[in-house]
């Protein structure tokens, strides 16, 4: 690649944003306990999976009142429940700032057919929630996963609200402190924060969320997936382990390791300093460098798990050309997998920061993405 390669090089070179890393110095052999070829009704498989919901509030701090359910999907299909079961008992307004939450708006629009309030922000920026009237139901990323932004606080949203709010926070959970007493809806999968397996979504309800299934009953038929109630009760069920379709017990006993992992180093805290520690190793090495830049515009609301970074050198003539070039060289060297840019997002990298990356890995990761940024220059130069 021309100059001299760096010295160091990252022991793990996974920083996928999802599936994303899994725990550090995980082995297969950690799964041995795993409930296979048993009925997930059966009581071991029901213990493993109430055992999952007891060690997520327990972790994540959930309050006691809120329920958690595992479900089918991953965070698509807990949103998507969200979404169809909840919505339409009043106004609702639809925050996005990347392709996510782009996703969800043309879920209730064009799908539910509701004529909601659409706010939109460009990548690399934020809605503004001062604009945002929570009165109506309000649905958002809580970090967007594609663009490196996120609420920095739960402070906008009022306690008093009359709607109900819906956040997609699968790149939050197990990085970020979420206000659990600002949020009724939170959702999240297995393969995001905790490098868990995937296929499988996190649904959790506040009192007000499960209040409004309970009194209201959309307009459009639900398919079975979706559906949490019956004669007008909540099914309980669900939210003791006993899951809407089947799930893959290797994956709960992951997810159980995961969780196992995160009490042992400290819980929630613990892993909201490894993912900011993280981000601060990107941040600080960019800062010195004119030629890469931070998408996020406001450090207030930079993320950090899905750092996304663009290139800024005006030498560069076709930067989605160039970036994909250099997260392939990346790739060819073993030092970073899977870090290009989301396909919808501006061009350039990501790097995965979360609570499962190691900061020494993302330090030495750094000269690496300067190392390849020289030599794809120097190609460019010679190649006119």
């Amino acid at each position: 690649m021309g100059k001299t390669a760096p010295a160091a090089r990252p022991a793990n070179p996974r920083f996928s944003s999802g599936p994303c890393a899994k725990i550090p110095h995980f082995s297969l052999d950690m799964l041995a306990d795993a409930a296979l070829g048993r009925s997930h009704r059966a009581a071991v498989g029901k213990a493993k999976l109430a055992e999952a919901i007891d060690l997520t509030r327990e972790v994540l701090d959930v309050p006691a009142d809120y329920r958690i359910g595992i479900v089918p999907a991953s965070d698509t299909g807990a949103v998507e429940m969200a979404l169809w079961s909840l919505l339409g008992a009043r106004k609702v307004e639809m925050l996005a700032w990347e392709s996510f939450g782009e996703g969800w708006v043309t879920d209730v629009v064009k799908q539910l057919k509701l004529d909601a309030v659409v706010r939109k922000a460009d990548y690399g920026k934020i809605v503004d929630f001062a604009q945002v009237d929570f009165d109506n139901d309000v649905v958002f990323t809580w970090n967007g996963t594609t663009s490196g932004v996120r609420v920095p606080n739960g402070d906008a949203i009022p306690a008093d609200r009359a709607g109900l709010t819906i956040c997609d926070a699968t790149s939050a959970a197990f990085a970020m402190e979420l206000p659990f007493d600002k949020l009724d809806v939170v959702t999240f999968s297995w393969q995001k924060v905790l490098g868990g397996e995937g296929a499988h979504g996190i649904l959790i309800l506040s009192p007000r969320a499960v209040e409004r299934l309970e009194s209201y009953t959309p307009a459009w038929p639900l398919p079975k997936i979706f559906r949490m109630t019956k004669g007008g009760k909540l099914i309980e069920g669900i939210f003791r382990g006993e899951t809407i379709n089947t799930p893959s017990m290797l994956c709960v006993e992951d997810y159980l390791v995961a969780l196992k992992w995160a009490q042992s180093i400290g819980g929630r805290k613990a892993l909201v300093a490894r993912a900011e520690a993280n981000a601060r190793a990107v941040r600080d090495f960019i800062a010195t460098r004119d030629w890469i830049a931070d998408l996020a515009e406001d450090p207030a609301t930079a993320s950090t798990t899905s750092v996304c970074l663009k290139f800024t050198d005006p030498r560069i003539r076709d930067g989605a050309a160039f970036a994909k070039a250099v997260a392939k060289r990346l790739e060819k060297e073993g030092v970073a997998l899977d870090a290009g840019a989301y396909r919808d997002a501006p061009p350039g990298l990501r790097i995965w920061c979360g609570s499962t990356v190691e900061t020494a890995d993302v330090a030495a990761l750094m000269p690496w993405i300067e190392h390849a940024f020289e030599a794809e220059i120097a190609a460019q130069v010679e190649a006119a």
